[in-house]
């Protein structure tokens, strides 16, 4: 437990940046999610749409250290990659 005042505010901050965090990660796991769901079902159209979206939101996420910027540009390739096999 956090004795001094600043660890107790720094808890605190830590606390909102979390929720903050989570809500983010949630979010961009969604959009992901989309797109993978549109690749599955084998429409194109729906996935390059939902391509659209996904991407920013990977990259926003990465710009505030949600997750890796190494891992959203991979993520983005994979779909990417797979969107571009449909086509075929």
């Amino acid at each position: 437990m956090a004795n001094t005042t600043s660890a107790k505010k720094a808890t605190r901050k830590i606390a909102r940046r979390t929720a903050v965090n989570k809500s983010r990660r949630t979010q961009m796991r969604g959009a992901v999610r989309t797109v993978e769901e549109a690749i599955a079902t084998g429409d194109r159209a729906a996935a390059v749409k939902a391509l659209a979206n996904a991407e920013p939101a990977l990259m926003r996420a990465a710009q505030r250290n949600i997750i890796h910027k190494n891992n959203a540009s991979r993520k983005v390739s994979r779909l990417t990659a797979q969107i571009a096999k449909l086509a075929k």
